[in-house]
This record gives C-alpha cells, structure tokens and sequence, in this order.
C-alpha cells in the first residue's frame, strides 16, 4: 500500500473519532433508533453505552491501521477498503438525515467522513490499476 493510502486511512480513523465525540456530545443514541439499539446492547445507560460501542469501533480502525495497513499485510487493502465504504456510506447516511431533518447529530463531521473516505477510495483505486514496484 501507498504512503498515501497509508496516510488518508489513519487520517479517516482519527475522523471517526471526531465524528463519534459529536455524535456523543449530541446524543445521537437519543434521536436514532439503531444507535439507542447498539448502546443497549453494552449498557443499560444508552451514553455509556454508546461510549463503549464507539471506543470499540475506534479501537478497532487503529488496530487495523497498526496491524494491517501501515505494515502492508496481505489483507490491508482489504480492510482499508471495508473503512473506505463504510465510512463514506456514514457521511452519506448523515447528510442525508441533516437535510430531511435539519441538523442530526454527526452532520458537521459528515463532509471530514466524505471528503476522506472519497481521497482513500482514489488513493486505493490508483494503487489497483498501477503496476507494483517491488
């Protein structure tokens, strides 16, 4: 994997972890079902709940960056592009509520998770079309 791949993928965990504190701060758990139903299921307390489930996602997204992506694992590309779609369908699915409903929590960081993940899918394409230099 590219320097620049390498980079966009770390740039968008640190975006999911801005994006989780608004989505906390803003008590999405409170106003979207699917989030009340995921921090139920770490805590009968939604907030702590929903802390835990998002401190797991992110811990996540950091192991995949030390694990697999910055030491090029086999399966980096694999899993930079599991991040690359998943988060660009979250920047979508919030903008989309943010213009049905006005502001929803995560709107504000939902063009950081569009704007990334969108350099991270081209930055991957260009590695898959270009011949490797090894």
């Amino acid at each position: 994997m590219n320097p620049r791949s390498r980079s966009a993928f770390l740039a968008l965990i640190i975006a999911q972890a801005a994006h989780s504190i608004e989505e906390y701060v803003f008590r999405l758990f409170d106003v979207f079902a699917p989030a009340r139903f995921v921090s139920s299921l770490f805590s009968n307390d939604l907030a702590l709940g929903f802390a835990l489930a998002n401190m797991l996602l992110v811990s996540f997204g950091i192991w995949c960056y030390l694990a697999r992506v910055r030491p090029d694992h086999p399966l980096g590309h694999g899993f930079a592009w599991f991040w690359a779609v998943l988060e660009f369908a979250n920047g979508v699915g919030h903008s989309l509520l943010a213009l049905s409903q006005g502001y929803f929590p995560g709107a504000a960081t939902a063009p950081l998770l569009l704007s990334v993940s969108a350099y991270l899918a081209v930055t991957l394409s260009k590695r898959s079309t270009q011949p490797s230099m090894r």
